[in-house]
């Protein structure tokens, strides 16, 4: 393979950060969807932000979710906003599973891992963006 053939290419790591940014907008959306459709399904927030209104609920993971798209997309293009939203992210679910780890440790230690591999792979690959 010639050298141009290479430098061309993206790395690994960023469509892997690229790939989990997607991921949370699909489920997102899934999650979004359902609480507009006023499900039976989703769970109990009645204590959270918004109260019961699912509603809003609703609007804010559809409005997370075309957030995460944006910056899969953006990471796929290697710009900034991309690289920023992955590793906000990233910290957010570290920080989220910290919180949780009493009450379901292998899914707090699944989340941390699979965060902290984005941040690895954001960050190995910061001198291929210039």
């Amino acid at each position: 393979m010639s050298t141009q053939a290479l430098a061309g290419r993206r790395s690994g790591w960023l469509t892997f950060a690229a790939v989990v940014m997607f991921a949370v907008a699909g489920v997102r959306l899934i999650s979004g969807i359902a609480f507009l459709a006023d499900s039976a399904k989703v769970a109990d927030v009645s204590q959270g932000l918004f109260g019961d209104d699912l509603f809003w609920w609703g609007l804010w993971d559809l409005g997370i979710a075309a957030l995460a798209l944006y910056a899969g997309w953006s990471l796929l293009q290697n710009k900034e906003f991309g690289r920023i939203a992955g590793y906000v992210w990233a910290i957010v679910v570290i920080i989220q599973s910290f919180l949780y780890i009493n009450w379901a440790p292998w899914w707090a230690f699944g989340t941390i891992v699979l965060a902290s591999l984005v941040i690895y792979g954001l960050a190995i690959t910061a001198d291929e963006e210039r």
